[in-house]
């Protein structure tokens, strides 16, 4: 779908897109904060962030439980959720065009004005304890917030943060909506017919009734190499594991390009270099690779879970294919092939308001940049197989990584596959 992008900045300090698609017969709207566990005034209460999302939809100054705001806001169809992480906090909204006005407004009663109270404190508390008691059935949930930890990020792992709960108290919930919700540290991208509405829109979020306050910064860690780890786990049938790199930097733009289209070549199809003979060989039902930027570091990470029968051949298999790619053997025809599926899957991108909204919206929310559409075209063109190498190759240098995993077995059998992988930081 067509669309257009223009950058705001309201006189309340807080800064937005608006993204113009003509064709839409929706609004989306998100609302960003930096306000999530890391924000917590102390660690004793890291889940209030948490918490205090479960509460966004309560009760407020129109609204006297959530059972009445959720019926008013969902009359006509409209979605809306909210989500928290490490350090953000997320509202967002989708509905009808006709009624973009009214589920504004509705947003910015739940954002501005909530009444936060006991009752909805002990529901909400509960329902956090259930949710993160549901991810302890998760092995791949519970592994990440352990890599993390290994990694030297100051984050609690779901087991710990349950602790966190019964401590969280209402003076807590209201002190963090009071620091952290604030115009200068709120960010928004708003995706939808513009014509006729912008004054309007503008209008209305100069009108959110929050003090100035500031934007906050983004915590940054020193990262290092550690482990390997294992969380045993006696129902754990098979291992499943995860290998993190890490870099003190930013990635370019066109550094974290080649390494998508490289993670690509090695696990992303059923003919790919890990996991597709991963597959052909009865090794792995699925492995993974994936690559992140943050404001002051970025990852790659290999993912996946395979029998313990199969496993070392598996982690044979992965350190051959990583070290075939910084001897360079990477075929202008695996490059060819990589660059035509993210062709195809751009294009296939932006069908609805929302994919083009999440197309923007990752990385304003992170650093505040504003990505090209129009470009990317350009930009797959642009990569080639020695910024591929290069990029991988850099990841090898800063030699920051750990290998964790949840098992049954023993750490011995961790400590064997971590020593396949060394071999690829000796040289």
């Amino acid at each position: 779908m067509h669309h257009t992008v223009e950058e705001v900045q309201l006189k309340n300090g807080a800064r937005g897109l608006l993204i113009d698609v003509p064709e839409a017969t929706v609004m989306s709207m998100q609302f960003h904060f930096r306000a999530g566990n890391r924000f917590a005034k102390n660690i004793e209460i890291e889940q209030v962030a948490h918490i205090m999302e479960h509460m966004a939809f309560g009760a407020n100054t129109r609204f006297k439980t959530e059972h009445d705001f959720e019926a008013e806001f969902t009359k006509n169809g409209a979605d809306h959720n909210a989500y928290t992480s490490d350090f953000s906090m997320v509202y967002e909204a989708d509905c009808a065009d006709f009624e973009w006005d009214r589920i504004l407004e509705l947003q910015k009663l739940s954002i501005c004005q909530p009444k936060f109270n006991e009752a909805e404190l002990a529901a909400e508390k509960g329902n956090v304890r259930a949710e993160l008691t549901n991810y302890l059935n998760d092995h791949h949930r519970i592994l990440w917030p352990r890599i993390q930890q290994l990694l030297g990020e100051d984050v609690l792992t779901f087991r710990q943060s349950l602790a966190t709960i019964s401590n969280v108290t209402i003076r807590d919930i209201r002190e963090h909506h009071k620091r952290t919700h604030t115009t200068r540290n709120m960010r928004f991208v708003i995706a939808g017919k513009m014509y006729g509405r912008r004054a309007t829109i503008l209008r209305e979020l100069e009108s959110f009734e929050l003090p100035e306050g500031e934007h906050f910064e983004v915590p940054k860690d020193d990262l290092h190499s550690a482990g390997p780890a294992l969380v045993r786990r006696k129902d754990a049938s098979n291992l499943t594991f995860g290998w993190s790199l890490t870099v003190p930097y930013t990635l370019s733009d066109e550094d974290l390009d080649a390494l998508h289209y490289l993670n690509h070549i090695l696990t992303g199809t059923m003919h790919s270099r890990i996991f597709g003979r991963a597959r052909s060989k009865g090794l792995a039902y699925h492995v993974g690779a994936y690559a992140g930027v943050r404001p002051f570091d970025s990852s790659w990470d290999l993912t996946g879970q395979v029998n313990h029968e199969t496993a070392g051949e598996l982690f044979t298999l992965m350190r051959d294919e990583i070290r075939q790619v910084l001897d360079g053997k990477v075929t202008e025809a695996e490059l060819e092939a990589a660059k035509s599926y993210a062709l195809g899957r751009h294009q296939m991108g932006a069908q609805t308001v929302a994919q083009i909204s999440g197309f923007y919206t990752s990385k304003y929310f992170t650093d505040g940049s504003i990505r090209s559409y129009d470009d990317v075209p350009n930009r797959i063109k642009k990569v080639t197989r020695t910024r591929m190498v290069n990029v991988a190759q850099q990841f090898i240098d800063v030699n920051a990584w750990v290998l964790a995993g949840v098992s049954s077995g023993e750490k011995q059998e961790l400590i064997e596959y971590n020593e396949t992988l060394h071999e690829l930081f000796e040289g």
